[in-house]
């Protein structure tokens, strides 16, 4: 339940279920996940509630029925739950019915671990008015390096905000110093010319295109055309390919922008909606795609084949890209842009199609602003990317996408 109301709809690997006539025993599912039926009565029916077809426990229920551990073992989980909680009727209500003081003073000692000192004062204010004696503990390891105000956020910028914050020291620890800026830009930019092919190749086939260095060089070299070729003009494959030519030219642009001395986190928000059109636009030309998915953000759920992960909802998204876009351009580390700029956005998965492109274009622009190289990622490495993409995603473990990026880094200086 805190899980979801904090906006994490991650695929867990075991779902635990309130029943009364609960077998006390897991039902095996698809990869390596169950479901638990416990055998507990059901929570009163104001302390259920709906979340996308889900029957679950309010926030308020949840937070008073957490263990103890629950606040070590998922500290992001309990924070951003906690950090909806901008006035504690609701919770004081509960605590007082059960004469829960124990859980009182835990809940007053996390709520002032992340800011809302109020909060914290009034759950311990009101109990103690009841005659209740309460003894404030901090259930959390650590303070927390975010905290909150009174005023309700998103839970998923919350969450965004917390993500940020716990991967920047493994980052640092992890990925190399970014070295000088370079004083030669047309020279950085030759070189970005000269690692086209490469990269359109391997990017386009780590998202399933068939393409070869044949179309791509036909494409760059602008013997491609669809109105006199029948293959060109039918092939999904070969407008991909010429999305691609068109988004990287969008690219260079930024990077060229980046380098003349514009901040990076600004112009990747403001050019990142035009690489994405100038990815589609031909296939929108041919009529393979509608022109309406040039539109923008996505507006419906969308799952990401073989991953545990569910990107936020299209509501959220609206709500997270923008948070996003703040959060990079306020990071100061080169390094931090660079992993965070790339996993963060396919974390979040606007769009519908094109995040990895659109998230590796990212990527290089934060790289060029580094000093950096441009980084091809290799489709004979797919699988180690997106095992590492999962670990950071599911498990918020950023150092074995950190130490990818790191490795491949050191191949190409």
């Amino acid at each position: 339940a805190l899980a979801l109301h904090s906006g994490n709809w991650t695929v867990p690997k075991q779902l635990l279920v309130r029943a009364p006539k609960g077998g006390n025993k897991p039902t095996g599912l698809l990869h390596d996940t169950s479901i638990f039926d416990l055998r507990l009565e059901l929570p009163d029916k104001d302390d259920i509630v709906l979340l996308d077809g889900l029957r679950t426990m309010s926030l308020p229920a949840a937070l008073i029925a957490c263990p103890p551990n629950y606040y070590t073992a998922k500290p992001l989980e309990m924070r951003s739950a906690l950090s909806m909680i901008n006035e504690p009727s609701d919770v004081l209500r509960r605590l007082l019915e059960g004469n829960h003081s124990t859980v009182a003073g835990r809940l007053a000692g996390a709520f002032r671990n992340i800011g809302r000192t109020k909060i914290a004062d009034t759950i311990l204010d009101t109990m103690r008015s009841a005659g209740h004696t309460v003894n404030e503990t901090d259930p959390f390891a650590e303070q927390s390096t975010v905290l909150f105000g009174n005023r309700e956020i998103s839970p998923y910028i919350n969450r965004s905000r917390m993500m940020w914050a716990a991967f920047r020291e493994p980052i640092l620890e992890h990925f190399p110093p970014a070295p000088d800026i370079p004083q030669d830009i047309n020279a950085y930019l030759a070189e970005i010319d000269d690692i086209y092919a490469s990269d359109a190749y391997h990017s386009l086939s780590i998202e399933g295109y068939k393409v070869s260095a044949e179309l791509i060089e036909r494409v760059r070299e602008g013997n491609w055309n669809p109105d006199s070729i029948k293959v060109d003009q039918d092939q999904k494959n070969a407008l991909a390919a010429r999305g691609y030519w068109q988004a990287f030219q969008a690219v260079k642009r930024t990077i060229k922008d980046v380098l003349e001395g514009k901040d990076a986190g600004i112009a990747a928000e403001d050019d990142y909606s035009a690489w994405y059109r100038e990815l589609f636009a031909p296939s929108v030309v041919a009529g393979i795609i509608g022109s309406a998915d040039l539109a923008g953000y996505r507006n419906r759920p969308v799952f990401i084949r073989q991953s545990m992960h569910t990107p936020p909802s299209p509501e959220g998204v609206r709500d997270l890209i923008p948070a996003f876009f703040d959060l990079l351009r306020e990071e100061q580390s080169p390094q931090v842009r660079v992993v965070l700029g790339h996993f963060i956005f396919v974390y979040l998965h606007p769009f519908m199609d094109g995040n990895g492109r659109t998230g590796r274009f990212l990527m290089n622009v934060m790289l060029a602003a580094g000093g950096y190289p441009w980084l091809v990622i290799p489709v004979e490495k797919r699988n180690a990317y997106m095992s590492a993409l999962e670990s950071a995603s599911v498990d918020q473990n950023i150092v074995p996408f950190t130490m990818f990026l790191s490795d491949l880094l050191k191949d190409r200086t």
